[in-house]
């Protein structure tokens, strides 16, 4: 049990639930397909420099230069990147309701998202503004796991690591939080999360 007064939320995989395949599964239905566009057209490391704040029309100008043939496709990501919002993951807010209401820990959001598409989730869900303050990775122009932000959130709201709390859906961005003295979470389940929660605050709810 650890003497907690801070909790960060990381928030896609966590508290929103967002996947491309909401989209492109009607594109290509066949996964090995799908697979494909993703690991060698629009991928992971092209999404996270619009995390760190390249601008999504230079982003998809960038692709449709370099694979012209799959224009069309390139340019439905962020045309249609609202419907890759799969809604909240409800029993991650239910928890994020009681911390709020039923206890005094402080609670933030850090997490990597563009920041031209951060509105329309802010539109989306009111859970978003239950927290005391957030970090989001295309405003601050750079993204986890470098180091930076971490130390930004830190000094911008007078967290004390050791007796924070920083959960995220991948691994990867939960080693710098570790080795800056933060009690972490790896999300995999909303009950997985609940339950490793009350054991570090030695509290059930």
């Amino acid at each position: 049990m650890a003497n907690i007064d801070t909790i960060v939320f990381d928030l896609g995989g966590v508290l929103i639930d967002w996947n491309p395949d909401y989209v492109y599964s009607a594109i290509f239905p066949e996964e090995k397909e799908r697979q494909w566009f993703y690991e060698n057209i629009c991928t992971p490391d092209w999404n996270e420099e619009q995390d760190a704040g390249r601008s999504l029309q230079a982003a998809t100008e960038l692709l449709v230069k370099k694979f012209p043939e799959h224009e069309k496709n390139i340019r439905v990501y962020y045309d249609r990147w609202r419907e890759m919002l799969g809604g909240p993951i409800y029993e991650t807010v239910a928890v994020l309701h009681h911390l709020r209401h039923n206890t005094d820990i402080r609670l933030y959001a850090l997490t990597n998202w563009s920041a031209e598409t951060f509105p329309v989730a802010l539109a989306l869900y009111d859970f978003l503004h239950w927290f005391e303050g957030r970090i989001v990775s295309g405003e601050e122009k750079t993204r986890k796991p470098f180091n930076e932000i971490y130390r930004r959130l830190i000094d911008r709201f007078k967290i004390t690591p050791e007796k924070a709390i920083y959960i995220d859906d991948n691994y990867r961005n939960l080693i710098p939080a570790k080795e800056l003295g933060f009690h972490v979470i790896h999300f995999q389940s909303p009950r997985q999360f609940k339950k490793e929660l009350i054991e570090l605050l030695g509290k059930e709810f």
